[in-house]
């Protein structure tokens, strides 16, 4: 510490607070690290720009990964939205479309997540209530009806089932007559953290690999603008973990899924341009920027120097943010949009390349028509009148900010060298240790609002006793209904002989080295639906168990 910042904090610094307490005894970070009252040259004494920074769209690339950034165009507005049938959702997206949504993301029902059809028995009162449901590719033809598909980029954060969904998109397009070189989008496809912190699992890890690397496979060959994962952070923060942990876990990850790939016969450059990540964007401000530049700097690093990339396009860490649905308070749910608006600049500053901002009824029920027109409305102001979008990585060279960058990946990579000793992020799940990580910090979390160290305003402070008088959208409950009698009508219509040869191809490529795309295409355009591909698929390869961490 220099002697003059050491001065200030025994001359002003100290008269001040002891005249005037502190609001807190330790201000911290969400790892729990100390945040200092004030940051200044000395924090930076051997801070070198070249190496930490660079220029934007050049590596390291902790100042964006374009040259322009968002002086060329804005990132992506991308609502994630689905609820009920496909026809429901689809006028939804056409809504969204026609308010200025710039790209489709879908949510599934969780049904289809787990590989289980409208009709079946398990999906009894499930069937469209927390995303849309789609059993079949005339479920798909319907929700994407009247959607150019060249045109329109789509996510889909589906992940056991990811391949068979992107296969239903795939058929959907060759039915409009798209050319499959122009289609554009993402599928999540991120199992790992499914085992961690979310659930929607089905198969255990290794055939789920193997599901993912035949996707890497297939669509480098065919669908050369398809995103192939989307590696995500986003759920592992909203169960509890700290930013840095978000970026450890979720980097751990992405090494496990490239080596899977190198092990099938990939070349990293072959396909690291389309691996993209999914954030999270919490509300500690600053520290989230923070987050995001750090982010940029180490999926660089790992790309060139652990996978020896050449292609500056695979050493970009290109990701969506969606702002934090765990903060989200069902009491005074309109202070919701203020939260929102502060995580959705967050993003922003942080360089974000699509952002979904979440409604302010979330933690009541799925968004409303208006709650979602607001909360794209919100995007669109800070796009458009914040002026925050005209110059590149305006936080750059605050001594905090840098100081925070550095920190959440000295953090960061302090978790992936202890993945890395136990094996692997595989084996680490396997061993239940990130799982007890984010248990431990949701914990931390959860004490901290008890106690009121963490104020949640209109929960533990500033509450209010009025009534909560919100627009609830509610699935019709005779959907489950419905659905069961357009299935049996769907089945009797379509070529049942057919249905069963892709279907015994199928079980017989889960024991081979068959790339399994083009079977689960061929599949689907015959009209057999998700849940008959995975009844076969669980006969041959079994179901996941959960591990105890505990």
């Amino acid at each position: 510490m220099s002697k003059s910042k050491q001065e200030w904090e025994e001359t002003s610094f100290s008269k001040a607070t002891a005249r005037f307490k502190e609001r807190k005894e330790q201000f911290e970070s969400s790892s729990g690290a100390p945040i200092e009252p004030l940051y200044g040259p000395e924090d930076m004494a051997e801070w070198n720009y070249h190496e930490k920074m660079g220029y934007p769209g050049e590596y390291p690339f902790t100042r964006g990964v374009q040259p322009t950034m968002y002086r060329g165009r804005l990132w992506t507005m991308r609502q994630y939205a689905g609820f009920a049938d496909a026809e429901e959702s689809n006028k939804r997206y056409k809504y969204l479309l026609e308010q200025g949504q710039t790209g489709l993301s879908v949510a599934f029902d969780l049904p289809t997540q787990i590989g289980f059809d409208s009709d079946d028995d398990a999906a009894e009162g499930e069937v469209g209530k927390v995303g849309v449901a789609i059993s079949s590719l005339a479920d798909m033809e319907t929700l994407t009806d009247g959607i150019p598909l060249e045109s329109i980029t789509t996510s889909m954060t589906i992940n056991a089932t990811a391949p068979i969904l992107l296969a239903l998109y795939v058929a959907a397009a060759k039915k409009q007559g798209a050319d499959l070189s122009k289609i554009g989008g993402t599928i999540q496809n991120d199992i790992l953290k499914e085992y961690i912190a979310r659930g929607t699992y089905i198969f255990p890890p290794r055939p789920s690999l193997r599901l993912i690397t035949d996707s890497f496979s297939w669509c480098k060959d065919n669908l050369p603008e398809w995103n192939t994962i989307s590696i995500s952070g986003y759920h592992m923060r909203e169960a509890g973990c700290t930013a840095a942990q978000e970026l450890a876990f979720t980097f751990a990850n992405a090494i496990e899924y490239v080596e899977a790939a190198l092990k099938a016969g990939l070349q990293f450059d072959e396909f690291g341009g389309r691996l993209a990540f999914f954030f999270a964007c919490h509300s500690n401000f600053l520290e989230e920027v923070a987050k995001f530049r750090a982010a940029r700097r180490m999926w660089a690093k790992i790309a060139k120097e652990r996978f020896k990339s050449e292609s500056p396009r695979s050493q970009m860490l290109r990701f969506h943010t969606q702002t934090g649905g765990a903060t989200l308070t069902a009491q005074q749910p309109l202070n919701n949009v203020i939260r929102t608006t502060l995580q959705a600049m967050s993003a922003v500053l942080g360089g974000t390349q699509s952002l979904h901002t979440n409604s302010y009824d979330e933690a009541l029920a799925l968004p409303s028509e208006e709650a979602v027109e607001i909360a794209l409305r919100t995007q669109q102001i800070i796009g458009y009148e914040s002026s925050a979008a005209d110059t590149i990585d305006p936080l750059a060279g605050s001594y905090f900010i840098e100081h925070l960058t550095d920190r959440v990946e000295k953090e960061a990579w302090a978790y992936i060298d202890r993945i890395q000793e136990l094996g692997g992020a595989l084996v680490g799940i396997e061993q239940g240790f990130p799982q007890r990580e984010i248990q431990e910090s949701a914990y931390r979390l959860q004490m901290q609002a008890e106690t009121n160290d963490r104020i949640i305003v209109g929960v533990n402070q500033f509450a209010s006793e009025t009534e909560v008088d919100a627009n609830i959208l509610r699935v019709d409950p005779e959907l489950g209904a419905r659905r069961k009698v357009e299935m049996i009508a769907m089945k009797a219509n379509r070529d049942q002989q057919a249905v069963t040869e892709s279907l015994k191809k199928i079980r017989a490529a889960a024991h081979n080295n068959e790339n399994m795309m083009p079977l689960l295409i061929e599949a689907v355009e015959v009209y057999t639906t998700v849940g008959e591909i995975c009844a076969v698929l669980r006969e041959e390869w079994g179901e996941y168990q959960e591990v105890m961490t505990i």
